[in-house]
């Protein structure tokens, strides 16, 4: 079953539910997923909506803090609320650890010798750590290995 049929069913499930806030941030996603495939003219693979909820997660985690920065607990709630409901669709997050191994891995494999190396490092662990990582985080990590 395909991340969007997923999608589809939890979306009914909400429905009987009654669930309004699981309901409007499933219909959100669906709706993003929509717009991509069109913009792109074609069905998007498990892979890109993986993307595609990975951004809306990232997305929500900016306005959350720019509402606590705004002093507006009330809808910071609402965003974390869609957070949640988004990364139930989300595979498990990668722990400190397995990201420093791949990483140290994909420096490897790249034979990496420095920061001119990154975009080969990078490439090599995106695949790896969609969707189960923070990307800002990854970026950072590959550049304390590859200056150390």
């Amino acid at each position: 079953m395909t991340l969007t049929e997923q999608l589809k069913d939890a979306m009914k499930d909400a429905m009987r539910a009654k669930d309004k806030v699981r309901l409007g941030t499933i219909r959100l996603a669906l709706s993003a997923i929509k717009q991509q495939e069109v913009d792109g003219q074609k069905t998007l693979s498990d892979d890109e909506v993986l993307a595609v909820l990975t951004k809306m997660v990232k997305q929500r985690k900016d306005s959350v803090e720019q509402y606590m920065q705004g002093e507006r607990p009330d809808l910071a709630e609402i965003e974390a609320a869609e957070i949640k409901v988004l990364e139930t669709f989300l595979p498990a997050a990668l722990t400190e650890q397995e990201l420093a191994e791949i990483v140290t891995n994909a420096i490897e494999q790249q034979q990496a010798q420095g920061m001119q190396d990154m975009g080969k490092v990078m490439n090599a662990v995106r695949p790896q750590v969609q969707g189960r990582a923070d990307m800002a985080q990854v970026s950072q990590m590959v550049k304390s290995k590859l200056n150390s």
